[in-house]
């Protein structure tokens, strides 16, 4: 089964943040209003094959109940290690694979990953046939207009069209605009002519700058021949972003107690199996004895200096909040959170 060929028109997709769309935030926006489909933070194909790094490749990996349909999103330069952890996912719960050729982090590109593969594009082109031969699942890319010119997708994005893929989403800009600049919107009409052209089946995703609900409608309505939309920063304006609730202070206050009670039983699951509950997994083979003792140890990969990205998302916009979110910058640990919560009448 295609999840790709199961999704509405047009489907919405929560972007991979790193350090943001974890195991326990993709919870707090399937209880805020889910998008069709979710998507993983980005995992290192190398950490995977590595029996050192595997542990810690498995814990990103983690499916909760609340997640599927997920796509597993991956990133690296080895062919080979592409096709070792392409054959592992369908196992682990997911509906798909994403190939991350898209990512401007320094570090990411420095190592030859991420947007870098747009200046490698034989390379590209391998990790994808590697993983495509190495699973069931349906295998879709991400990627950027280019490097450093917007026209650089002429060639880059028919390169990717070339190999079929189930899915490609494409942030409007290049590695070097990183998000510096507007998307380019008005490049969304040759990109789809170019999709009809060449791999009409591929569904087409945009992504860059989209809002909200009412915005992918907008947009819907000006390229219908786009399949899907992807909202990145815009959950940080509104986690309810996928739905047409205007979330009120309470609202917001209780999702930042569910974001806060989800970390805490997360860290307090020591005796748990790295997979989240309900997820229907089964560890890949081979896994290293060293590897399996490590998950034992509950592998964590959510720092709790992490949470502090998402108090502005919760608390803005009223008299003290400010104040509050002070505080709550200050703080070293749920417990502490929980304690100036108390303070200010929250609890």
């Amino acid at each position: 089964m295609n999840i790709w060929e199961q999704l509405p028109t047009p489907f919405t997709v929560l972007a991979p943040m790193e350090g943001v769309t974890d195991v326990v935030f993709r919870q707090i926006i399937a209880h805020a209003g889910r998008p069709d489909l979710f998507f993983t933070e980005f995992t290192n194909v190398s950490s995977y094959a590595s029996d050192k790094g595997r542990a810690n490749a498995l814990e990103r990996l983690q499916v909760a109940p609340t997640d599927p349909p997920i796509i597993a999103q991956i990133w690296g330069k080895n062919p080979e290690h592409f096709a070792e952890c392409a054959a592992a996912l369908q196992s682990l719960g997911f509906a798909g694979v994403d190939l991350n050729f898209g990512c401007p982090d320094k570090h990411v590109n420095k190592a030859g990953g991420g947007a870098a593969m747009i200046k490698t594009p034989d390379l590209a082109v391998e990790c994808y046939r590697n993983a495509t031969s190495s699973t069931a699942l349906p295998v879709s890319i991400k990627t950027r207009l280019g490097w450093s010119d917007p026209e650089e997708y002429q060639t880059w994005l028919a390169t990717l069209l070339q190999e079929h893929p189930a899915a490609l989403t494409v942030h409007l800009r290049t590695k070097k605009e990183m998000s510096k600049v507007p998307a380019h919107y008005e490049l969304v009409p040759e990109i789809i002519n170019l999709r009809n052209q060449i791999s009409p089946t591929t569904k087409l995703v945009i992504n860059g700058d989209i809002k909200n609900l009412a915005h992918i409608h907008e947009l819907h309505t000006k390229y219908p021949e786009a399949d899907g939309f992807m909202i990145g920063r815009g959950v940080f304006t509104n986690p309810y972003c996928f739905t047409d609730i205007r979330p009120t202070r309470d609202d917001l206050m209780k999702l930042l107690k569910l974001h806060l009670r989800l970390y805490e039983e997360y860290e307090n699951s020591a005796s748990r199996s790295i997979f989240a509950d309900g997820a229907n997994t089964k560890r890949p083979s081979p896994v290293t004895t060293g590897a399996r003792e490590r998950s034992e140890k509950r592998y964590s990969h959510i720092p709790y200096d992490n949470l502090k990205h998402f108090f502005k998302i919760y608390i803005n916009n009223f008299p003290g909040a400010a104040d509050l979110r002070a505080k709550l910058m200050e703080t070293h640990s749920v417990q502490e959170a929980y304690a100036v919560l108390k303070q200010a009448g929250e609890l």
